[in-house]
């Protein structure tokens, strides 16, 4: 999540919808005019004074922190937006060995082990990697680094449900219960990250009996919508200034401090809450890009966003977790952001190898 959320009050959209063959195509034709109008540029010996910096349109940090980069290492930092997270690593297959950066900022677990089936990254291990929660480290080859953490959950108007004295859901399961009906708006997990988070938490959650639960929510009046921004700031009832009909809605454990502090005036108290049992867990991650122009600054990159100067200016510019373990937090994520102590996850590998199966029986069984 991230300075998105500063233009509406809302968290990003941009964090990684999925691909379809058109991106791919368009994609491939504006890396081909690149490729022809850098071809005529020539070499030089001279060393690289920038160090290029590849992400996603959710990508944000602070200016003083950028300077501090900057002067560190005397380099220039260039950040290159690319579209949404699926749209930066299909840009990056697609000129592996040959990339538009020196570093890769924004994959995630969901889309990690095709990053790596392509060879995008050079291995690189930084020193400040013993400074990070282990448990984020999910290449032992480290070729891509944890940087930040967050988790995609339920999250719940507060005040809908007190005026009518209704408790909300516990967990997924109690969400096909009648008293909860047309009463959830989710993101589609083809379009949409935490839609996709979504899905694969009731597939860790629920094994085999996924599908039947989609069934029933289905039965039950769910909303499915294309994307984060739909679904928060318009459908849900909860969200500062919405006027939406749906108290609960796909979004994310860092959601009610966000809600404290761009709500004017501020209130004391989170107006959303969220469904821990629900969470699942999302790792973002930067990798040095294989074929690197500098290579050397691409480490300091690396070595940078892992420092506790970089950590800690990630809650409030992109509203998900420093991977550190001892970046201190701003107080409103301290009192207010929910920890899960048990998000559901799933290993990357099994992600990759069933991704688009399960997206297509999603498909069929919710929308079609």
């Amino acid at each position: 999540m991230t300075s998105c959320y500063k233009e509406a009050i809302r968290l990003p959209t941009g964090r990684g919808g999925q691909v379809t063959s058109c991106h791919k195509a368009a994609v491939a034709c504006l890396i081909a005019i690149g490729a022809f109008a850098g071809a005529g540029c020539g070499g030089s010996d001279r060393q690289p004074t920038e160090v290029v910096l590849v992400t996603h349109d959710s990508f944000a940090i602070s200016d003083d922190v950028k300077r501090a980069f900057e002067n560190d290492s005397g380099l220039t930092l260039r950040i290159l937006k690319a579209g949404d997270a699926g749209e930066v690593v299909t840009r990056a297959l697609l000129t592996a060995g040959n990339p538009e950066g020196d570093v890769l900022f924004g994959v995630d677990n969901n889309l990690l082990e095709r990053t790596l089936a392509g060879d995008v990254f050079d291995a690189y291990e930084s020193p400040a990697l013993a400074d990070v929660d282990q448990e984020l480290v999910l290449d032992p080859e480290h070729r891509a680094t944890p940087i930040d953490r967050g988790d995609v959950c339920l999250n719940y108007d507060e005040a809908w449900f007190a005026d009518r004295e209704l408790a909300p859901p516990r967990n997924l399961v109690e969400l096909t219960l009648p008293r909860y009906r047309d009463l959830l708006v989710v993101e589609n997990p083809a379009t949409s990250t935490p839609g996709l988070a979504f899905m694969l938490a009731t597939i860790a959650e629920l094994g085999d009996r996924w599908q039947g639960f989609w069934r029933k929510l289905r039965a039950n009046g769910v909303l499915v919508v294309d994307g984060w921004e739909d679904a928060y700031t318009v459908r849900f009832s909860g969200a500062a200034g919405s006027r939406g009909m749906r108290p609960i809605v796909v979004s994310y454990a860092s959601s009610p401090p966000a809600e404290i502090i761009f709500r004017d005036p501020r209130p004391s108290e989170a107006p959303t809450g969220v469904i821990e049992r629900s969470c699942f867990r999302q790792v973002e991650l930067a990798g040095v890009l294989r074929g690197a122009r500098n290579e050397a600054g691409a480490r300091k990159l690396i070595d940078f966003m892992l420092s506790r100067r970089f950590q800690e200016d990630i809650p409030l510019q992109m509203f998900v977790f420093p991977a550190r373990t001892d970046a201190a937090l701003p107080p409103e994520f301290a009192e207010f952001a929910v920890v899960p102590e048990r998000p559901l996850e799933l290993p990357p590998e099994k992600i990759e190898k069933n991704r688009e199966r399960w997206v297509d029986e999603w498909t069929d069984v919710v929308v079609r």
